[in-house]
């Protein structure tokens, strides 16, 4: 590592007055008896930061603003998208599918598509300190999630190529955003695995931005002497980092116009779903989002709707249970709010190219959390038993509420193809790496008897793992039609 270089006396004097102004001065107090190494490591954290502007953002989150007389703020109007903004992969005419499916494909294959992936989080509930991307979810082949979806991408580029008969070369850049501690780990396990087939000029890793964890009194706190306490700024802090990272500047060199984005941890991500750019492109919408039914009315997600007039993601636990409760006036037996957000979204380029304007405007998230600090009497640091700060976010679905109805759109796709998370550790039950495992060994089971195939096994829940460079979602297994394949097994690519 390059020695981080010392400020000039009035670099120093300058800062140390900004933050004395905003009432934060306390970030200095132990600066004068520290290395010289770590007085600048100090002073280059404090000046990515605007003193000022983190007071503004800490007080609108711990005081969202009241009605202005006073008056509690009025209950607000939420109803299910129009049926003109959304469609479902369970109910839509096979000719629609077909005709977003090809449009996508032709997005791809004039290589205006581009992937961008949230990676930033550990795997530390899952046991393992890795970036979560890493792990192996114990499928017969022991592809890590960056590999199943990497193959993914090599597929789809594939598919659009054979589709266009150009024989050009097809791309879709995968632009990888990850935060402070997985960043190296995840260079260099792209790198260890010769970016699974991908050329590294099209994987651009980046890293998301940080803030400063604040005190109960509003206090930027030290972590230690010569370090502020600082968290990942949520997955809202994705706009701030295309911009800051040159993503954007990428994509529009290279002309991309369609972006598809989405978390780490979901196993069954098509990346880059032809049906979903067709779809989304085909309404010329700015974003569009992927939802899965909700299983019953307590389901514990975020929904997608109509709130005053506008796109939103309203959390399950601010809707009053028995609306919660409601049934689908046109499909009895059905809820009427029922489309569950699993952060998997379209985004036009011409709308995120509009980042600058806006991404100082997104509200502010609070998270209380125990955040180990330095005590400002000894420099010991203390680790807190129970609360004693808060971390600030910005959730990326926060833009929804800037658009108008028309310029955004709803696709509901099926849980059991598109939707298993891992959040939790092996043995929960619900949401950790076996169900994960299960639902990708499930899916290929029920390609391979669509195409004709029979599957036999001691065990009746053993499945196939279809590797992605065999099939991107079904399609291509007709030579498994009147084989016999013993389950469990896993199909590779020759």
């Amino acid at each position: 590592m390059a020695a981080v270089e010392a400020p000039t006396q009035q670099q120093l004097s300058e800062l140390k007055q900004k933050y004395t102004l905003a009432g934060q001065g306390q970030v200095f107090t132990f600066y004068d008896s520290l290395s010289a190494a770590d007085k600048a490591s100090l002073y280059q954290q404090l000046a990515l930061f605007d003193p000022s502007y983190i007071n503004t953002i800490a007080a609108k989150a711990l005081a969202p603003a009241k009605a202005e007389d006073g008056a509690a703020a009025a209950q607000p109007s939420l109803e299910p998208l129009p049926d003109s903004a959304r469609a479902s992969i369970m109910d839509s005419k096979p000719d629609d599918i077909d005709r977003w499916y090809s449009e996508g494909l032709d997005l791809i294959a004039a290589n205006k598509v581009g992937v961008v992936l949230m990676a930033g989080g550990q795997g530390t509930r899952l046991g393992s300190s890795a970036p979560k991307g890493c792990f192996d979810i114990g499928l017969p082949s022991h592809k890590s999630l960056f590999q199943i979806q990497a193959e993914r991408i090599r597929k789809v580029e594939e598919l659009a190529a054979k589709k266009a008969g150009t024989g050009r070369s097809v791309t879709v850049p995968w632009y990888v955003m990850t935060s402070g501690p997985t960043r190296g780990p995840t260079e260099q396990y792209f790198k260890e695995h010769n970016y699974f087939g991908l050329k590294p000029e099209n994987v651009m890793i980046f890293e998301q931005g940080v803030l400063p964890c604040i005190s109960n009194d509003g206090k930027i706190l030290l972590e230690s002497k010569s370090r502020v306490a600082v968290a990942p700024d949520g997955n809202g802090g994705l706009y701030n980092a295309l911009v800051e990272s040159k993503v954007l500047d990428d994509m529009k060199r290279r002309g991309i116009e369609h972006i598809h984005a989405y978390c780490v941890d979901n196993c069954l991500v098509k990346v880059a779903d032809p049906v979903f750019i067709g779809f989304s492109a085909s309404l010329n919408v700015d974003i569009a989002t992927k939802v899965v039914r909700k299983r019953n009315a307590t389901e514990s997600v975020g929904l997608i709707l109509c709130k005053n007039g506008r796109p939103d993601v309203v959390e399950y636990s601010e809707i009053d249970p028995a609306v919660a409760a409601e049934e689908d006036p046109k499909q009895p037996g059905v809820l009427k709010f029922r489309a569950a957000n699993i952060v998997n979204h379209y985004y036009s380029f011409r709308f995120l190219s509009t980042i600058p304007q806006w991404a100082k405007t997104l509200p502010h998230h609070v998270a209380r959390k125990k955040i180990p600090y330095a005590d400002l009497e000894t420099g010991e640091t203390v680790k807190p038993a129970k609360p004693n700060g808060i971390k600030l976010e910005q959730f990326v679905f926060d833009v929804f509420p800037m658009l108008e109805l028309n310029k955004f759109a709803c696709m509901e796709v099926r849980r059991e193809d598109e939707f298993s998370p891992l959040k939790n550790a092996r043995g929960t039950g619900e949401d950790d790496p076996d169900t994960s495992k299960h639902d990708i060994m499930a899916q290929g089971k029920r390609w391979v008897q669509a195409a004709g195939a029979t599957v036999v096994g001691e065990d009746p829940k053993a499945g196939v793992e279809v590797s992605p460079l065999v099939s991107y979602g079904g399609e291509g297994l007709e030579k498994f039609a009147g084989k016999t394949l013993t389950a469990p097994t896993a199909l590779e690519a020759e």
